[in-house]
């Protein structure tokens, strides 16, 4: 049971941590104190607590999937094998930015949030195979993305995250929240930009030739 429960108290650990607004509860509280308000509030007593946080996008009837068995061997994952690996065979002419050792994408149309781009080392590298060099410059152009996507107007702040189980290509992603929208803050902003209607062609675009142009400003 402890198994099922690890990564809910995970996420709610990061949601909480980045959430404002949430009350701490309090360690003294009892178990049948505890169901007692999650009666009152409505709540359902095997979901956890996040789903009734403002941020959530959903609300209404809701169930936890079953937690899957492990597996014996984890499946390869896409790129694996440089030869198959899409980001290496795709030309710069694709990219917003690029230089010697870094380029710079943004998915292919717009989305529900103001900018998101992604970043991905020119060699066929992961996060933990970087050499020192690499390390050093993918936490300078860390800041300088953070700090030319957080210059847009219409941006509040920017989640910087990295997900290891879609591609061996390391790509380090930026989204950006739109100022304002404070029912998008913390973990749940990357669902919302799916949810959300898509920004204007226009304005996205705009939005990534500054920050191309940002980069290109050395």
């Amino acid at each position: 049971m402890l198994s099922r429960l690890a990564p809910m108290r995970y996420l709610s650990g990061v949601a909480s941590a980045s959430t404002p607004g949430q009350i701490p509860q309090s360690n003294h509280s009892t178990p049948n104190s505890q169901q007692g308000n999650q009666r009152a509030s409505g709540a359902r007593s095997d979901l956890p607590a996040f789903v009734a946080w403002p941020a959530f996008p959903f609300e209404g009837e809701m169930r936890l999937k079953p937690l899957q068995e492990p597996v014996s061997a984890e499946p390869p994952r896409r790129g694996d094998r440089q030869e198959q690996c899409s980001a290496c065979h795709t030309p710069d002419s694709a990219y917003l930015w690029s230089n010697e050792r870094w380029r710079l994408k943004s998915p292919p149309a717009p989305s529900g949030l103001p900018v998101v781009v992604i970043l991905e080392p020119r060699a066929h590298l992961d996060l933990g195979d970087l050499s020192t060099m690499h390390a050093a410059e993918l936490g300078v152009l860390t800041v300088r993305l953070e700090r030319a996507i957080r210059n847009l107007e219409s941006v509040a702040q920017v989640h910087v995250n990295r997900w290891g189980d879609g591609t061996a290509h390391l790509q380090q992603w930026f989204l950006a929240r739109p100022h304002g929208y404070l029912q998008l803050r913390g973990p749940f902003m990357t669902m919302w930009d799916e949810i959300l209607p898509p920004v204007e062609e226009h304005e996205w675009r705009m939005n990534l030739e500054y920050i191309a142009a940002w980069l290109a400003d050395d």
